[in-house]
């Protein structure tokens, strides 16, 4: 998540697979890098999280919390997190292990392509590693969005927690196309919690799982997929008649 999901590779991906106005919502969402500055009404944020607020959760727990940022205060946020990155990068881990330490396959060689494709697509060497820094860097700004989302979750609760946090942050983002809008989630901001924290007054019983970025994209209609695995390569069906 804190690496772009998406590049430009197949603008009718997308298409073949809706089939309803929902369909077409999923089918549509897409990890965006570059956002108009538009703004976005408060209004419309709060209508975002009502309607995502209804996302299965075990036992009804609703383990999330939101922190909303727009204007000043996410551009204060913006540079308090950006000085972290550029001045001790070291010093920051998030409180929680994203990734695996080592990945079998085919999850190894999913991770090398997207790595590949997301690089080509910008013009970015590999072994650049400076202008990488500098890709990076544009998540504390949040992709010019002018809307930023903090999303945390109790750190006393369990890792079916988790995927109910999961659900709600995806019914986020959909719920953002359904608005002509799009987003982009940001696990890097889990790193930098000892900033986040005092400045969004974060209770201690909280962990910050991520951020979001929000709002109009600068090239709308324009289709940034990564390739999806075919449906043979992760169903298996039985029982069912041909």
């Amino acid at each position: 998540m804190s690496a772009c999901e998406e590049v430009v590779i197949d603008r009718d991906a997308a298409r073949g697979v809706a089939r309803n106005p929902i369909d077409e919502v999923i089918a549509g969402r897409l990890s965006c890098r570059e956002f108009s500055g538009s703004p976005v009404p408060r209004s419309t944020v709060e209508q975002i999280l009502r309607v995502a607020r209804f996302a299965p959760s075990g036992a009804n727990i609703q383990p999330w919390h939101v922190y909303v940022l727009a204007g000043a205060a996410k551009t204060e946020v913006s540079a308090a997190l950006l000085h972290a990155f550029e001045t001790e990068p070291s010093e920051h881990v998030s409180e929680y292990q994203y990734y695996a330490s080592e990945f079998p396959e085919p999850y190894l060689g999913r991770r090398q392509e997207f790595g590949r494709l997301f690089y080509d697509s910008l013009g970015i060497a590999q072994s650049d590693t400076a202008a990488r820094s500098r890709q990076t860097a544009k998540n504390f700004g949040f992709f010019g969005a002018p809307v930023g989302l903090i999303v945390t979750i109790d750190r006393r609760l369990a890792m079916g927690s988790w995927l109910d946090l999961g659900m709600f942050i995806q019914n986020v983002m959909l719920a953002a196309v359904g608005r002509g809008l799009q987003s982009c989630p940001q696990e890097t901001f889990a790193k930098y919690h000892r900033i986040l924290r005092p400045a969004l007054s974060i209770p201690t019983e909280q962990m910050v799982a991520c951020g979001i970025s929000m709002g109009h994209p600068r090239e709308r209609g324009r289709a940034r997929l990564m390739p999806r695995a075919d449906l043979e390569a992760f169903a298996s069906f039985k029982g069912f008649e041909d």
